[in-house]
């Protein structure tokens, strides 16, 4: 593990023993992280250095290693200094492990994923992708989110897309929607480098991500990112044009997504929902809860939020199944 600069302590070695979880085969929990499958998070960024605040909370998760590749990344020098276990040594941190991690997650850019994915496949971790590089099998929680127990590789899609295709997916299943339009409004400051660096990705894939799963054909995505100050709360606004849509029945279809992405995701929210001669507009705010990054972050929020649901939810099925074998 590379050395950091005084005054800065990374956390304890990850060392684990046990075999190595995947999809069809369960692992057998180590006693000393209390059933709890390991993880990883490549990438020290916005989004990997607050999910890896957020799985320090995780019930079924237990944080392993941080992993950077400059050892003067500022989110690495913060965990480290949170007492987190950190490396600046790269993807190879991992590979070279003798036990590999149960659950890997990837904030990094769609470029990296694909390297990174290529590297991590011989060692049959579920690999949870928060980039756009759409690698692996796409999943929304709330439409799809089982499939990470049968696919090696899943995609958290973007930031727009967790917030926007709950709601498309479930008008489009009562009414047939001809063309949507997702406009995306971020803070400047929530956007990190990797993510700009990404905005074509960004919205290719959020575009396929829309016609997979609400058959939509004609879809139009765009990306505001935002200067104000003080800064824009995370927004995604919705623009569907299709037949019968009427105020009642899209707020009949709207009304349940609330609940269920709250479930994982508690300052998501549909603060706008009118219909007007066959053109319904819906606008969703989420906030977001403050760990290690601003209220207006919204969009790092929700994808961690998802990503981190999709993993806990693979990794209590995995233990749940090994703990019926060991009974």
């Amino acid at each position: 593990m590379t050395a950091f600069p005084r005054g800065i302590t990374p956390g304890p070695p990850a060392g684990h023993t046990g075999r190595t979880a995947c999809p069809g085969q369960p692992r057998e929990p180590d006693p000393d992280r209390r059933g709890r499958l390991s993880a990883a998070v490549i990438g020290a960024g916005l989004i990997g250095a607050d999910l890896a605040t957020k799985i320090t909370r995780s019930e079924h998760l237990d944080l392993g290693l941080v992993v950077g590749r400059d050892v003067s990344t500022p989110g690495l020098h913060r965990l480290a200094k949170a007492g987190l276990p950190v490396t600046s040594d790269g993807v190879q941190a991992l590979v070279e492990r003798d036990e590999p991690f149960d659950v890997v997650f990837d904030a990094t850019t769609a470029t990296a994923h694909a390297e990174h994915d290529r590297l991590l496949a011989p060692y049959s971790c579920l690999v949870v992708d928060l980039t756009p590089s759409q690698v692996g099998r796409m999943i929304i929680p709330t439409v799809n989110g089982l499939d990470a127990l049968s696919y090696r590789n899943v995609n958290m899609v973007s930031c727009g897309g967790q917030a926007a295709i709950p709601v498309l997916h479930a008008v489009a299943a009562r009414h047939r929607i001809d063309y949507a339009e997702i406009v995306t409004t971020a803070a400047s400051a929530s956007i990190g480098r990797s993510t700009r660096l990404n905005l074509d990705e960004y919205i290719d894939t959020t575009q396929d991500a829309v016609r997979e799963f609400s058959s939509v054909g004609e879809v139009k995505v765009m990306v505001n990112l935002s200067p104000a100050k003080p800064p824009v709360r995370f927004r995604v606004a919705l623009t569907l044009l299709g037949a019968d849509l009427t105020e009642e029945s899209v707020r009949a279809a709207v009304g349940p997504v609330v609940e269920r992405m709250r479930v994982f995701a508690a300052g998501y929210d549909v603060v706008t929902c009118s219909v007007a001669d066959g053109r319904a507009f819906i606008a969703v705010e989420v906030a977001a809860s403050g760990d290690r990054i601003p209220r207006y972050a919204g969009n790092l929020d929700l994808i961690n939020s998802a990503a981190l649901h999709v993993a806990e939810q693979y990794a209590a099925v995995h233990l749940s199944t090994v703990g019926a074998e060991m009974s």
